[in-house]
């Protein structure tokens, strides 16, 4: 298994200043991670830098709360495309799918998931576990699928909780049967943490802890 290409190297603080992109740029690189994932203002930069080689530039929409309008969600999304993103990670409307307003989280997704269809992006949702019961999970997962979504995600990392091996397992299960993957975040700094998440079904790791992974990977296989 090549690990590395399951690993979005990500950087969303937002102190973030330019050295930082340009070294997380030169570490995906020098890793071969699967993309960089950045704020949308990095992405012109992050595409210049890594056009030619085989690492997406990923960014995110409606961050990190997930409220914004579904028409500003989806222009955030475009806008990040025209510009050289291809991978897209959306925030749901966490707080319509706790009032049980479904009608309006299938629309808030499937107005990101056009805009990168349209274009031969990928979106992933970011679903926040941490504030959902597991029938609730389980509901977002069944959204996503059915707006068409590439990737259901744990987490922003700024929700006050990160991945579990167990809502992963939930996740898996509820996509079973479709095209969704499931991508794990938050919370995953070693090795263990990442191998705990890819044995439970993720097929993406968000991490700002890829380079440590590697080497301690590597470790252990000497």
């Amino acid at each position: 298994m090549d690990l590395a290409k399951f690993i979005d190297h990500t950087l969303l603080k937002s102190d973030a200043i330019s050295a930082d992109i340009e070294r997380l740029c030169r570490e995906a690189a020098e890793y071969g991670f699967a993309s960089v994932c950045i704020h949308p203002v990095h992405v012109p930069f992050a595409y210049s830098y890594l056009k030619g080689t085989d690492i997406h530039v990923c960014t995110v929409a409606g961050f990190p709360l997930g409220a914004n309008m579904p028409e500003i969600k989806a222009l955030e999304a475009e806008k990040a495309i025209e510009q050289g993103a291809r991978e897209i990670d959306m925030v749901m409307n966490v707080g319509a799918l706790k009032s049980g307003d479904h009608a309006l989280v299938l629309s808030d997704i499937t107005g990101v998931v056009r805009v990168c269809s349209a274009q031969s992006a990928r979106c992933k949702v970011i679903i926040e576990t941490c504030l959902l019961n597991d029938d609730e999970k389980v509901k977002a997962c069944r959204i996503v699928v059915e707006a068409g979504a590439h990737f259901v995600k744990t987490s922003t990392g700024f929700g006050g909780g990160g991945a579990l091996e167990k809502d992963v397992r939930l996740m898996k299960q509820a996509v079973a049967g479709s095209k969704v993957e499931v991508k794990a975040a938050g919370g995953i700094r070693t090795y263990a943490d990442a191998k705990k998440m890819v044995d439970a079904g993720a097929s993406r790791l968000g991490t700002s802890s890829g380079v440590q992974i590697i080497k301690e990977m590597k470790a252990q296989d000497t």
